[in-house]
Parts: structure tokens; sequence; C-alpha cells
């Protein structure tokens, strides 16, 4: 999933992941303010922390895939 919503790769989200993405990246942003980082900085951190989970949403996936070709190789 890419911050809560639903995956690039199909799928279907949730509204309570989609509002635990939103808190996620409420709290990040939050904590860059309290840390009196730059404006710039925070989009920065923000873009960087979506594609690091779109990142981990393909490799998810794609060990999924995987797995599943090994269990199926087993079976026949």
């Amino acid at each position: 999933m890419i911050i809560g919503g639903a995956s690039f790769l199909g799928g279907r989200g949730h509204l309570g992941h989609a509002l635990i993405g939103a808190i996620m990246i409420g709290v990040i942003r939050n904590a860059l303010n309290l840390l009196n980082v730059n404006v710039f900085f925070q989009l920065i951190v923000i873009g960087v922390v979506i594609v690091i989970a779109v990142e981990s949403d393909v490799l998810r996936n794609y060990l999924e895939g995987r797995v599943r070709f090994l269990q199926a190789g087993r079976q026949s």
C-alpha cells in the first residue's frame, strides 16, 4: 500500500488505511515543523517518504509473486 491508499499495481484501498497514511504524513510534517526544518526540505522529506513507500509496495508485490511462483513449482 502506498501511504495507506490503494496500491499502484492494483488492489483496493480502505478508508482506514488512507486515514492512517494521512496521519503519518501529518505527524512527519508536524515533527519537521517542531524541529524548525525549512519548508523546502520538508517537501523533500515527504517526497522521499512517498518514494520509499512506492518502492516498498513494488518490492512486496514482486516478492509475493516470486513466492507464489516457487510454491507452484513445488506442487507440480
